[in-house]
């Protein structure tokens, strides 16, 4: 199982496969480097290094639960690229992780070959936090595996032609089986941090996505996503008139990746970064 360690003594997974154009995935708040394997069949011939964030997946939890916050992730990230010793990586980041790639093309930029963001943007809107904050940090209902895909399938209402076989893969990736049924795959204290980091006030994001100028830049958004606004992605369009950009249909937050809009925008964007 790859790690390494961090400058104050973490032990972060991370997954580090093929070759060609070094991509590194940067998944969602609650979410593992097991979001993209949906993808990673339609990025042949690109090297994938997947990562799980302090507190998430097979990585070390933070003694120090305020540290998940989006400044040490981002350093994590820079000591990955130095551990692999990378000079520049495109990112492909979800949500949370698109952030992060914002964040380095403001603080690190060097290190950018380019981004590609799911579903997020400079602006979040309230109502998506909203959803967030009504399951981050709980243990599902669910007892089994089968039960939480069917929730799945009911509550994700911005989501449509999804067979419950996807839920049950979706289940079974972000749930592992506890004594009393199911449990999540992080740190429940990555609640207290994103209550704690609510409770400041929130940066103004656009000089943040303006520091991508000049780097290859793709971003997909869930047709239904209450987190990323049509407005957004209409306002980053006129900012960057030569981004490319895709709306999957049938989706809220996050589009899974391998939908066909999705598949094109990333394949174009590959192309970009060659």
């Amino acid at each position: 199982m790859p790690k390494f360690t961090t400058s104050d003594g973490l032990s972060l997974y991370y997954t580090d496969d093929g070759d060609g154009l070094p991509i590194l995935c940067l998944s969602g708040l609650t979410r593992t480097s097991k979001d993209f394997s949906y993808v990673t069949p339609h990025l042949s011939g690109t090297r994938l290094i997947k990562l799980d964030y302090r507190g998430r997946g097979n990585s070390d939890w933070d003694t120090n639960w305020a540290n998940y916050n989006l400044l040490i992730e981002a350093r994590d990230v820079i000591e990955l690229l130095d551990h692999l010793a990378l000079d520049r990586v495109a990112i492909l980041g979800t949500s949370r992780g698109g952030l992060l790639a914002m964040g380095l093309a403001f603080g690190a930029k060097e290190r950018l070959l380019g981004a590609a963001l799911n579903d997020i943007g400079p602006v979040i809107e309230p109502k998506g936090l909203d959803n967030i904050m009504g399951y981050i940090g709980r243990a599902p209902k669910a007892v089994s595996h089968l039960t939480a895909a069917r929730l799945l399938e009911q509550n994700m209402t911005g989501f449509s032609d999804v067979p419950l076989t996807r839920w049950m893969e979706e289940a079974i990736k972000h749930y592992t089986r506890s004594g009393s049924g199911l449990d999540i795959t992080y740190d429940p204290k990555l609640r207290d941090a994103v209550e704690l980091q609510g409770a400041q006030a929130a940066p103004d994001l656009w000089p943040y996505f303006d520091a991508l100028s000049g780097l290859p830049l793709a971003c997909i958004r869930g047709e239904n996503s209450d987190l990323f606004s049509h407005e957004t992605l209409k306002e980053m369009k006129n900012r960057r008139p030569e981004m490319i950009s895709a709306t999957v249909i049938g989706r809220g937050h996050v589009p899974f990746l391998d939908e066909p809009e999705s598949v094109a925008a990333l394949q174009t964007w590959v192309e970009a970064l060659k």
